[in-house]
C-alpha cells in the first residue's frame, strides 16, 4: 500500500506541477539574482563590471527552465517615465551558477514584443513545433560560441492593448505615457539595480520584432551612447502610430530615418543593427528594411540582414532563424570576464 502511494505521488507530482497546483510549482515564489551575495562580495571582476546598485526588487517566480534558471517577473513603478508596468527578467546560468563568473558583469538583452504588447511579452514563452525558447535558444547559443550570456529584460512595450489600432512606437508621445523613457531608462534602471552589468554600452542591446523591432532599431539610434546594438524583426522603419497627429516635431525626433542621418552627420558612435524578416512578409516591410540599409547602412550605422525563404511575419519564424542575427551582434559586444 505505502508502495503504491508512494507511485501515485511520483505520477501526480509532474502532472500537479504543469498545471500549478501548489504546492508542487515554484511559480510566485520570490526569486533572488544574488544580489545579497554581490553586495557582501566587495570588489567587481574588473573595472568594466557594475555591481548592483539597488534597491532590490520584489522578483516573483513566472517560469522555471529546464535547466533550473528561472523566468521573474516584478511590476516596476519607473521613476524616470512615471509609468508602471511589468518586466520579466531572466539571467543564465552562467551569471547564477558559474564561479569564474561570479564577480562579472554582463551583457543585457532587452527584448521587446510585437503585436499587443500589454500586458505581458512573449519572448517568455514558448514559440512553433519545436517549442523553442528565447532562453533556451541563447544558453545553446553561447554553448555554441554563438552569442553572448545574456541578462534578460521583457517589459511591456505598451501601456494599453493596441486592439483599436493604437499604439505607442515605444516613444514618448506628448500628452501619452513616456513608453520611450521607459524603455531606454527606467527598464536599464531596473537592470543595473539587480544585475551585474557592463558600464558602457558595449554591453546593452535590444531585440524586437513587428513594433518592438521598431522600437529596438529606434532606440539604438537615439541613444547610440546608451545601446550598441540591435535585432530588429520584420520592423517598420518609420513611426506611424496615429497618436503622433499633430506632433510632427516629435516623430521626426524619434524617426529612425532622420536618426540615421544624424548619426553619420556626427560620425558616430558605431551601432550595429541586425535586421531578420520572412520572404513572405508585406512586401513594404521588406523594402523600407532594403532601402533603409541602402541608404544609411554606411559610416557608424552598420547593417546585416537576413531574409528567412518561406518565413512569415511571427515570433516563432524569428527565433527559429536568430542565431546567425545574433552571432554577429555579440561579436561587436562584450561579455563578462571570467576570474583568473
Amino acid at each position: 500500500m505505502v508502495a503504491s502511494i508512494a507511485a501515485l505521488g511520483l505520477i501526480a507530482w509532474p502532472v500537479m506541477s504543469y498545471f500549478e497546483v501548489p504546492p508542487f510549482t515554484d511559480k510566485g515564489d520570490p526569486v533572488s539574482y544574488g544580489q545579497a551575495d554581490d553586495a557582501k562580495g566587495g570588489k567587481p571582476a574588473d573595472s568594466r563590471t557594475l555591481l548592483p546598485t539597488g534597491p532590490q526588487a520584489a522578483f516573483k517566480n513566472a517560469n522555471t527552465m529546464s535547466d533550473g534558471s528561472k523566468i521573474s517577473v516584478v511590476t516596476l513603478d519607473g521613476k524616470k517615465s512615471g509609468f508602471k508596468g511589468k518586466v520579466w527578467v531572466w539571467a543564465p546560468k552562467e551569471y547564477t551558477d558559474d564561479p569564474k563568473f561570479a564577480k562579472s558583469g554582463f551583457p543585457v538583452l532587452i527584448a521587446l514584443p510585437g503585436g499587443p504588447g500589454h500586458d505581458g511579452n512573449y519572448w517568455i514563452g514558448k514559440f512553433g513545433k519545436d517549442k523553442l525558447s528565447l532562453q533556451e535558444s541563447i544558453s545553446q547559443w553561447y554553448r555554441e560560441s554563438a552569442s553572448k550570456p545574456f541578462l534578460l529584460a521583457m517589459p511591456i512595450l505598451n501601456p494599453g492593448p493596441d486592439d483599436k489600432g493604437i499604439y505607442w512606437d515605444g516613444s514618448d508621445i506628448p500628452d501619452q505615457p513616456k513608453m520611450g523613457t521607459w524603455l531606454t531608462e527606467d527598464v536599464p534602471d531596473l537592470m543595473k539595480a539587480n544585475f551585474r552589468t557592463l558600464k558602457s554600452r558595449d554591453g546593452w542591446a535590444y531585440m524586437g520584432s513587428s513594433t518592438g523591432g521598431f522600437a529596438s532599431l529606434k532606440s539604438v539610434l537615439k541613444h547610440p551612447d546608451k545601446f550598441k546594438a540591435a535585432v530588429a524583426n520584420g520592423p517598420d522603419i518609420v513611426p506611424d502610430s496615429p497618436l503622433w497627429r499633430g506632433h510632427d516635431k516629435e516623430k521626426a525626433e524619434n524617426n529612425p530615418e532622420v536618426l540615421a542621418k544624424q548619426l553619420t552627420a556626427a560620425k558616430g558612435p558605431d551601432v550595429y543593427i541586425a535586421f531578420q524578416a520572412g520572404s513572405k512578409e508585406n512586401r513594404a516591410t521588406l523594402a523600407g528594411i532594403k532601402k533603409f540599409m541602402a541608404t544609411y547602412g554606411k559610416g557608424p550605422v552598420h547593417t546585416q540582414y537576413w531574409e528567412i525563404p518561406g518565413g512569415g511575419h511571427n515570433a516563432a519564424t524569428y527565433l527559429s532563424n536568430m542565431r546567425e542575427p545574433m552571432k554577429w551582434i555579440s561579436e561587436q559586444m562584450e561579455g563578462p570576464t571570467p576570474s583568473a
